[in-house]
């Protein structure tokens, strides 16, 4: 016999206990269907199911707590590769890691590159980074970053969203302003096309961008430069990956003219080969 008839030939009484515990059940399954980050909040309020009281309000605040109130985090080494560089080779990092809840985070960022030819470091940098739900699939960001090289160090305020897009894009964009009142900003996007359930294929774009020139660091206004990559990994297991792949890299506008009277190319294409790691 259906639900519907059932609650037809009960007394008011048991049907009212019943809607409860079917309000509680309904409560439940939006809650657990959405304990894999923020959605369960907007599930929750979202239940049809207009249920109040002090043993309903206790109950949310559990299934809160035990689907997705815990603390929890990860550290992801996106590119740790060997650069080419057109026979000056770089050895590269891009890492990120967060620690929170699925509403607020903590992020942290380092990237930068090591030139083994010239045995320095010609950029680093590292980022402090509060994180806020908006959506199911995207967070915004502010925080602090902090230019390590090249000289003179850079500090600036950050502001952003990163998340999955439609169709599985990965986004990062921020926008940054030195304490020197410089304003720039920076686009990343990934996509990962599964050839088998291992084998992987990411295309790569990242877009930076200036409002300012700055001579001492061979940054000319608009857009100051581009890398798309192309690289294949293989996960040996979900959190080793090695890969290989090429990356071609581009100045443009006045950075490639600051970059040529400096004596340095405008535009690189490398071979890379890297290893991927997520904790």
């Amino acid at each position: 016999m259906s639900q519907s008839h059932t609650l037809l030939r009960m007394p008011s009484a048991s049907c009212g206990a019943l809607l409860r515990t079917t309000t509680l059940t309904a409560l439940t399954t939006f809650a657990c269907l959405a304990s894999m980050g923020p959605a369960i909040v907007y599930a929750d309020k979202a239940s049809p199911y207009n249920a109040t009281g002090p043993e309903i309000e206790s109950a949310r605040k559990r299934l809160h707590e035990h689907a997705g109130g815990q603390i929890n985090s990860l550290l992801m080494a996106e590119r740790l590769e060997y650069q080419s560089a057109d026979g000056n080779p770089n050895l590269l990092w891009d890492a990120q890691g967060w620690l929170g809840g699925d509403l607020q985070k903590f992020w942290f960022k380092t990237e930068g590159a090591y030139n083994a030819h010239s045995s320095n470091v010609p950029d680093a940098e590292i980022q402090g980074l509060y994180s806020r739900a908006i959506s199911a699939f995207f967070d915004a960001q502010v925080g602090y970053r902090a230019d390590l090289a090249p000289n003179p160090e850079r500090h600036y305020l950050v502001a952003g969203v990163q998340g999955l897009a439609r169709y599985w894009f990965e986004l990062d964009a921020a926008t940054f302003i030195s304490h020197k009142g410089g304003v720039s900003a920076r686009l990343k996007a990934e996509y990962d096309v599964l050839l088998t359930q291992r084998l992987i294929l990411q295309p790569r774009l990242e877009l930076n961008l200036s409002a300012h020139t700055v001579p001492e660091r061979g940054i000319g206004r608009g857009l100051t430069s581009s890398e798309l990559g192309l690289r294949l990994r293989y996960e040996v297991q979900r959190e080793i990956a090695p890969y290989v792949g090429l990356s071609w890299s581009a100045l443009s506008g006045e950075s490639a003219n600051l970059a040529r009277d400096e004596g340095e190319p405008p535009r690189e294409l490398s071979i890379v080969a890297g290893i991927r790691l997520w904790f």
